[in-house]
């Protein structure tokens, strides 16, 4: 479950426990948006500390990057888009030269 989703249950929840604690303890209607709003803040900030405590034992793990590898394959493909530009360039030549030709010949016959 995502972090923020989990704050978004615990919230709603919350709520919930707050309008069933508020109607249980009082039954004027300041008091009851007191305590809903009081109980609710409190799941929602209590929702974070769980969250933060999650992500600083479990997601804070130290991973190591594999630069050089990462630069040679790099390197490597870079090297290929190269090659296959310069083919690309020959071919484009090779082809406006043959235009050139049928151009020339096509002149010759009419």
């Amino acid at each position: 479950m995502l972090g923020e989703n989990f704050v978004y249950f615990f919230t709603v929840q919350g709520f919930f426990v707050g309008i069933v604690f508020s109607i249980l303890k009082s039954f004027s209607a300041e008091s009851l948006l007191a305590y809903t709003l009081l109980i609710t803040i409190f799941f929602y900030l209590f929702s974070h500390l769980i969250i933060a405590f999650y992500y600083r034992t479990a997601v804070g793990k130290i991973s190591s990057f594999p630069k050089e590898i990462h630069e040679r394959r790099l390197d490597i493909l870079a090297s290929e888009i190269n090659k296959r530009e310069k083919i690309i360039d020959n071919v484009i030549k090779i082809v406006d030269a043959a235009i050139q030709i049928n151009s020339k010949d096509n002149e010759k016959r009419i």
